[in-house]
């Protein structure tokens, strides 16, 4: 009898255990990421991310991403190996493979022997990539043959949000200039995969700089041979001004997150509800943006601390000559700080595996990444606030980086102190 008691108790603890939400471990505080070790353990990393490529190009830039197959195995974009990485259910890679078939007719400017688009979903059974520059949404089956194109009506941002939602509709977030050449426009748009039909249910118009001008805390400079270099003093300003929205599909609702608001749509794109969000810091004031730019241009003043690198290795006097250009520029924008600097609350947004959403926080410093839960009830409320920690691995916050599944976390993340190739494809068990 005694050992029964003892069975039921254990059976009675693990089912207290599997049963607690995502939402009870963020209400403790801080969420902590442990490596599964049992996931992806006989891979060979150092051959599956053979070049220096692999971990360094454009890595911040995001041409790495993961895609979550419905049977839980896992696709890896890597941009400019033009193929895709694909591993199983249990993390073992299985193999690399490309895209075939893709007719030439279908691209008006692209050859498809250089047209390498990253997966961005899957639907009816098929992958589909994110919008490339010439307005077209391309389709293929799981073995990589080529399926269909959806031809959009409008210019879109090929490493804007696209997203797969129910009834074969997917949900994309666009940048395109307008019929007013002196606008730009954000917008959400839906497109039916079956009928290629789409429409437009949000967005935001802002002018276009005048020709000549440059904004505050922006600086480049570009050579007579092609070379550029280009900053940005303000950590914030790239959230500023005309940043698309995020996108996410949560109990068959379409959430559009803007700077300010979340909009709640139904999949044929009818709005529904829209509120404001209220946390999160406002405004920079003048005093904080001047430290900010006294400390850049002190950074950017130092020869030693900022050597020429990648196509300015060899030209050094004119690599200086830009650095010195794009100082004085920033020394006068100093006297021009004059106002409070308006913040977004949050610079992306991931949606957990039990449907809600963390709204991560802009960053206030490096590896910071305190994020709001934002739960689907009663048309959305903000719950708690928490964030993640590991000391395992570097994390990457981003929706690309970091899928939830099943109460999981997989991520490409870059493990800490790795002898050769950092880059991983990891599960974190997620506790306290």
């Amino acid at each position: 009898m005694k050992k029964l008691f003892v069975f039921v108790f254990i059976m009675l603890l693990t089912h207290e255990v599997s049963a607690q939400s995502l939402l009870d471990v963020y209400k403790k505080g801080v969420v902590k990421l442990t490596p599964d070790t049992e996931y992806a353990q006989d891979n060979q990393w150092e051959k599956i991310f053979e070049t220096k490529n692999d971990n360094v190009y454009g890595f911040s830039d995001n041409p790495r991403s993961i895609i979550m197959m419905p049977n839980g195995s896992v696709v890896v974009n890597i941009d400019h190996r033009k193929s895709y990485l694909l591993f199983d259910e249990n993390g073992k890679f299985v193999k690399e493979f490309g895209v075939a078939g893709i007719p030439k007719k279908e691209f008006r400017k692209a050859h498809p022997d250089n047209f390498h688009p990253m997966i961005a979903g899957v639907i009816n059974n098929n992958f589909f990539f994110g919008a490339n520059d010439w307005g077209q949404i391309v389709c293929f089956d799981f073995n990589g043959n080529y399926a269909k194109t959806l031809n959009l009506k409008y210019r879109a941002n090929k490493n804007s949000g696209v997203i797969p939602m129910i009834d074969n509709k997917i949900a994309m977030v666009g940048l395109t200039g307008t019929r007013d050449k002196n606008r730009n426009s954000n917008f959400v748009a839906i497109v039916d995969y079956q009928t290629n039909e789409q429409k437009i249910i949000w967005e935001y118009f802002t002018d276009k700089e005048k020709k000549g001008t440059r904004e505050l805390f922006k600086y480049s400079y570009s050579s007579k041979n092609g070379r550029h270099l280009s900053m940005i003093t303000m950590p914030f300003v790239r959230y500023l001004g005309i940043t698309p929205p995020q996108i996410a599909f949560v109990n068959n609702m379409l959430i559009v997150a803007t700077t300010q608001e979340i909009l709640i749509y139904d999949v044929t794109g009818k709005l529904l509800s829209k509120e404001r969000i209220e946390w999160g810091k406002k405004y920079l004031t003048v005093a904080e943006q001047k430290e900010i730019q006294k400390k850049a241009i002190e950074n950017y003043s130092d020869k030693d601390r900022l050597p020429p690198s990648g196509s300015w290795a060899s030209h050094e006097a004119e690599y200086a000559n830009a650095m010195e250009t794009m100082v004085k520029q920033m020394k006068a924008d100093l006297d021009k700080i004059a106002s409070p600097l308006p913040i977004p609350v949050f610079s992306n947004i991931i949606k957990d595996s039990d449907g809600n959403l963390l709204f991560f926080e802009i960053p206030e410093s490096d590896g910071a990444n305190k994020f709001n839960v934002w739960v689907y009830q009663n048309g959305g409320k903000f719950v708690c606030q928490s964030s993640f920690e590991c000391d395992e691995y570097d994390l990457f916050i981003a929706p690309s980086r970091m899928v939830f599944h099943h109460g999981y976390i997989y991520g490409l993340q870059t493990l800490k102190n790795a002898d050769g190739n950092p880059l991983r494809l990891v599960r974190f068990k997620v506790g306290n």
